[in-house]
């Protein structure tokens, strides 16, 4: 084994992290996903408003049953207004997208 081996093999890493990077100093199959108008353009959101809203309907109405049961009224007002904050949230989020897909 020559000495000049383990220096080549740091030369070469050096040479692929400084030279196979894009501008954001990553390698194309370790870049995150982005979120681009094309990608917004060539694809449709998944979800209907009806299921994600259900969704959310669900998810309170279970949490909201348990305080009930435990005698929590404090956990019941809590999770009411949670609720309805998290639905304007929603809506207004879904209002968005509805109006960037009809653009």
């Amino acid at each position: 084994m020559t000495p000049d081996l383990p220096r080549r093999q740091m030369l070469d890493v050096a040479r692929r992290f400084l030279l196979d990077r894009d501008d954001d100093g990553r390698t194309p199959d370790e870049a995150p996903p982005r979120l681009t108008p094309q990608i917004l353009e060539s694809s449709r959101m998944s979800r209907a408003r009806d299921r994600i809203l259900a969704n959310l309907d669900d998810m309170y109405r279970e949490a909201f049953e348990r305080a009930k049961a435990s005698g929590d009224a404090g956990q019941m007002a809590t999770l009411d207004f949670a609720y309805r904050r998290e639905q304007l949230y929603f809506e207004i989020l879904l209002d968005v997208r509805d109006a960037m897909e009809r653009r």
